[in-house]
C-alpha cells in the first residue's frame, strides 16, 4: 500500500497496492484517532488502528484516511466535512462506501460526524466513544457497529450504551461488541479483527 502524507501535515492516505493498477472507485475508510495522537507528528497516527496493521504489512481493499488533530482540539464536523470533500475530488472514491470508526475522542467524533453528515456514510463504528442519544434517530438508517470495554473508566461503557439503547427505541436492532474484561483499550482489539472490515465492505448506501 502507498501511503501519502498532506503536505501541511493534517493527514496520512493510504492507498491500496492495486490503486493505480485497477481503474474503479474504491471504498474509503475515514479513521479517528484519540487523544493521545494530536500534535504534529503524522508518524503518531501509526501507532493504532488501521494504519498501524498497514505498517506491520497488510494491504486493505480500500483506501483509509487518517486525518491528526491538532494539539488541545478536537475533532470537529466541519474540517471533516471538508476533508471527505476534498479527498473524493481528487481520488477514485466510490461515494456509496464512505465509511467512518474511530476511538475514544474519535470515536465521539464518529457519532457525531454521522449525526451531522448521515448521506455520507455506508456504515460507522465507533470505538469506546458516546454522543447524544437524542439525536440517534437521524442515522438510524445507517448500518452500525459498536465497541465498548465493560470496565472502562476514562469512557463509561455507559456512553455507548445509551445510543444503543436509543437504536433499540426506534426498533432498530445494531451490533454491540462489549469486552468483559477490557478497560479503555477496546480499541486494539477491535482493529486487529478482520471480520471488522469484511462488515464494512459488505455495507453500501
Amino acid at each position: 500500500m502507498e501511503t501519502i502524507k498532506n503536505r501541511e501535515g493534517k493527514y496520512l492516505l493510504i492507498l491500496p497496492a492495486k490503486y493505480k493498477e485497477i481503474y474503479k472507485n474504491w471504498p474509503l475508510l475515514l479513521f479517528l484517532h484519540g487523544a493521545g495522537e494530536r500534535g504534529n507528528d503524522l508518524e503518531m497516527l501509526k501507532n493504532h488502528g488501521p494504519p498501524k496493521l498497514v505498517e506491520q504489512g497488510n494491504d486493505f481493499p480500500f483506501l483509509i484516511l487518517t486525518p491528526q488533530c491538532s494539539i488541545g482540539q478536537c475533532w470537529t464536523n466541519q474540517y471533516l466535512d471538508k476533508l471527505l470533500t476534498d479527498i473524493v475530488q481528487q481520488y477514485y472514491i466510490d461515494k456509496d462506501r464512505i465509511y467512518v470508526t474511530g476511538f475514544s475522542m474519535g470515536g465521539f467524533g464518529t457519532w457525531n460526524l454521522a449525526i451531522k453528515y448521515p448521506n455520507r456514510f455506508a456504515a460507522i463504528a465507533p470505538v469506546c466513544g458516546g454522543g447524544n442519544p437524542v439525536m440517534v434517530k437521524f442515522i438510524k438508517n445507517i448500518p452500525c457497529w459498536v465497541f465498548h470495554g465493560a470496565k472502562d473508566r476514562i469512557v463509561p461503557i455507559e456512553r455507548s450504551q445509551e445510543m444503543v439503547d436509543a437504536y433499540e427505541k426506534l426498533g432498530i436492532k445494531v451490533k454491540f461488541t462489549v469486552y468483559p474484561e477490557l478497560e479503555h483499550d477496546s480499541w486494539t482489539e477491535t482493529y486487529d479483527n478482520p471480520k471488522l472490515y469484511d462488515w464494512f465492505l459488505a455495507q453500501k448506501k
